[in-house]
């Protein structure tokens, strides 16, 4: 599996908690600076920051990919939908987490958010009402 990072540098241990909550090993993690400027229409920099990560398109709908969205609201809903449109669905994302109590400010990953599922049983409520 090939992390997205779109946020703060993961850690080791973080790593090998994705690793089994998804059961997968990380092959790699592509760290991707988010920085967008507030002054430009935000969809052609999410564009331009996709393009960067050099993807052929195949690859895209051949390999997995696990997503850390960036902080920034507004960049994350617009990535997520680019990568909608080159994978053909929505990626599974991250979920961190402060560790309670910590001296230090430390994150642990809290749960692999399954985008896809939670679209799909929208999608069975909405048939249903």
């Amino acid at each position: 599996m090939i992390i997205l990072n779109f946020s703060h540098p993961l850690t080791a241990e973080q790593l090998d908690q994705i690793e089994g909550l998804t059961g997968q090993p990380v092959e790699a993690v592509m760290d991707i600076p988010s920085q967008i400027d507030p002054a430009q229409p935000l969809a052609p920099q999410i564009v331009a920051l996709v393009e960067s990560l050099g993807i052929e398109p195949r690859r895209w709908q051949s390999e997995a990919f696990l997503v850390n969205l960036p902080s920034l609201n507004f960049s994350a809903a617009v990535l997520l939908a680019e990568l909608h449109g080159r994978l053909g669905y929505f990626p599974p994302c991250l979920r961190l987490r402060s560790v309670p109590d910590s001296l230090m400010p430390r994150f642990e990953v809290a749960e692999i958010l399954n985008l896809n599922h939670v679209r799909e049983l929208a999608r069975a409520r909405r048939e249903a009402g």
